[in-house]
């Protein structure tokens, strides 16, 4: 669950986050903090654009994917 906060600072980077919505990779066209929500479209579907609550967005973090790989490694050499 994303806040309104991140979600302005996504929408202002130049670097593209690993943004779903219902699972999608989506982009953040425009934050509209007062009603908390966002305007988003699919990557590569810009005439698919919507509105949506903010909280509906997931950030995936490529990190986190990493530790999780990391760990599962460690614990198969374990066996060993």
């Amino acid at each position: 669950m994303m806040n309104i906060q991140r979600a302005r600072e996504i929408s202002e980077s130049p670097v593209m986050e690993n943004v779903e919505y219902n699972g999608v990779r989506i982009y953040i066209q425009h934050v509209n903090e007062q009603n908390e929500t966002v305007r988003i479209y699919p990557l590569g579907q810009p005439d698919q654009e919507q509105e949506v609550p903010v909280r509906s967005l997931v950030e995936r973090s490529s990190q986190v994917a990493m530790e999780v790989e990391q760990m599962a490694c460690r614990v198969d050499n374990s066996d060993t």
